[in-house]
C-alpha cells in the first residue's frame, strides 16, 4: 500500500508544491487548506488548525483508519513585522498562535499514533531570524514564535528517538512567490530559493537516504 503524508498549509504557495512533489511520487496525501478546491489530487478539508479539540478530532479521523500516516508537513503559518516597540500582546498572540499552535497542536494529537505504528516524521518550517534572533529585531512577534517550533523539534527528537519518530526543519530564506515580488519589485529574485527547491528538499528527507539524518535543519538560503 501507498505511504500517506498529512500536509497542512496544503493551498499556499509552498504547500502546492509539497503537495505536487508527494502527489509525484505515489504518496496518498491528506492536507489541510483555506481553500479545498484549490487543492487537486489530496483528501483536504477545512481545519482551523488554531483550535485545540477541532484539530485533535481531524487527526483522529484519518489517523486512526491509516496505519501507513507515518509524515506530517506542517507549512501553516503566518508572517508580520514589527520592532519591540510595536508588537503589544494581540501582535504576540496572533504570531504564537499561527506559528505555534498550528504545529503543536498537529503534533499533540498525531504523536500517539506514529507511536503506536512504530515511527514518524515531522516536518517543519521556521525562519533565519528564528535561528539567529540578532536579525530579529523588525519581525519580533513572528521570529519568536518560529523559535518555538525550533525548540519543538529539539524535544521531539529528544523523547522520541528511541520510539522511531524524528522532527525536521527547513530554514528557507526569502521564497519566491508572486507576493514577494509585489512586495520587493526591484529585487534579485534568482537569489531566492523557490517552492519548489523547498518541497525536493522536503521530500529528501522522506527517502531512503533522507532518513538517516537526525536533528535536521536544512537552511534553504540560495544566495539571499
Amino acid at each position: 500500500m501507498n505511504p500517506s503524508v498529512l500536509i497542512t498549509g496544503a493551498s499556499g504557495n509552498l504547500g502546492s508544491a509539497v503537495v505536487e512533489k508527494f502527489l509525484q511520487n505515489n504518496y496518498r496525501v491528506y492536507a489541510t487548506a483555506r481553500d479545498i478546491n484549490s487543492v487537486k489530487g489530496a483528501e483536504t478539508a477545512a481545519v482551523d488548525l488554531t483550535k485545540e479539540v477541532e484539530t485533535g478530532e481531524y487527526i483522529e479521523s484519518i489517523a486512526a483508519q491509516d496505519s501507513h500516516l507515518k509524515t506530517a508537513v506542517l507549512l501553516v503559518g503566518g508572517y508580520a513585522t514589527g520592532d519591540i516597540a510595536a508588537t503589544n500582546s494581540a501582535a504576540l498572540q496572533k504570531m504564537y498562535q499561527l506559528n505555534f499552535e498550528t504545529t503543536y497542536f498537529v503534533v499533540r494529537a498525531l504523536l500517539p499514533y506514529f507511536e503506536a505504528n512504530g515511527g514518524g516524521h515531522f516536518v517543519f518550517v521556521s525562519s533565519r531570524s528564528a535561528l539567529h534572533l540578532e536579525q530579529a529585531k523588525n519581525t519580533v512577534a513572528y521570529s519568536l514564535s518560529k523559535s518555538l517550533v525550533n525548540h519543538l523539534a529539539t524535544i521531539i527528537n529528544a523523547s522520541e528517538k528511541d520510539k522511531g519518530i524524528r522532527a525536521s526543519v527547513i530554514v528557507p530564506s526569502i521564497i519566491d512567490t508572486p507576493q514577494n515580488r509585489q512586495a520587493m519589485p526591484n529585487a534579485d529574485t534568482t537569489k531566492w530559493t523557490t517552492p519548489e527547491a523547498l518541497a525536493d528538499s522536503i521530500f529528501f528527507l522522506q527517502t531512503n537516504s533522507g532518513k538517516h539524518l537526525r536533528e535536521t535543519v536544512l537552511k534553504l538560503y540560495n544566495e539571499s
